[in-house]
């Protein structure tokens, strides 16, 4: 499969495909294709399914086969933000943020990630339920807004805050922090938590989040008697 990725603020990965080969997508995430684009809706077993409601997927991923030919598709971005592509394989699993999967070839397999430590399940927010992408291949995925990496050290720890996640390699690990001083965390409008992430690994941290994004949108918006 070759790609390349068009675009600024919505972007789209534009995918071309060889006779036979195949790739998964999130369901409405296509805007373009081939004719002999070749379409089957699989849920994948109910405990998959009910993984990705979870983690913030549709019940169902579509499957995309290039039949009697080479084949075009191309996946947009649903939101303003980054495509980035990430190469799947054995011990190189990636945990991304809820809803960030966009399409992936067809050995990439997506499934839940849940934080292991209590604090992390309680008071985690957006970072309680992430996504988890292993199996072999080339995943895609959307992040908000512009994208700063970084790699930790063994024991290195950035302090996130909640919904800033984009992703991590599985060998970083994370922990939820409480906001320091009760002022701090009543009236410093950063929140009561924060997301801990420690190396070693790769770490990828979005400038917005969608639902920072529909907080400041929701005071402009009409309310209803």
């Amino acid at each position: 499969m070759q790609y390349e990725i068009k675009g600024t603020t919505y972007p789209v990965a534009i995918l071309r495909l060889s006779r036979g080969e195949s790739i998964i997508t999130e369901g409405g995430s296509m805007v373009w294709m081939s004719p002999n684009m070749k379409m089957e809706t699989s849920g994948g077993g109910l405990g998959k399914m009910f993984g990705r409601v979870l983690s913030g997927e549709s019940l169902f991923q579509n499957i995309y086969t290039a039949e009697g030919g080479d084949g075009l598709i191309a996946c947009a971005s649903s939101f303003p933000g980054e495509l980035r592509v990430f190469q799947i394989s054995p011990g190189n699993s990636m945990v991304l943020q809820k809803t960030a999967f966009l399409c992936a070839e067809r050995g990439v397999e997506l499934s839940t990630f849940f934080q292991k430590k209590l604090g992390s399940a309680f008071f985690g927010g957006e970072g309680f339920i992430m996504q988890k992408v292993s199996g072999s291949g080339l995943c895609f995925a959307e992040f908000d807004g512009d994208i700063v990496e970084y790699t930790l050290g063994p024991g290195e720890r950035i302090v996130v805050d909640t919904g800033n996640l984009a992703a991590m390699t599985e060998s970083c690990s994370l922990d939820i922090q409480k906001v320091p001083g009760v002022k701090n965390a009543l009236f410093g409008g950063e929140g009561l938590f924060n997301t801990i992430v420690t190396g070693p690994g790769r770490v990828w941290l979005q400038t917005m989040s969608i639902s920072s994004f529909a907080g400041l949108l929701s005071g402009y918006l009409p309310q209803k008697n």
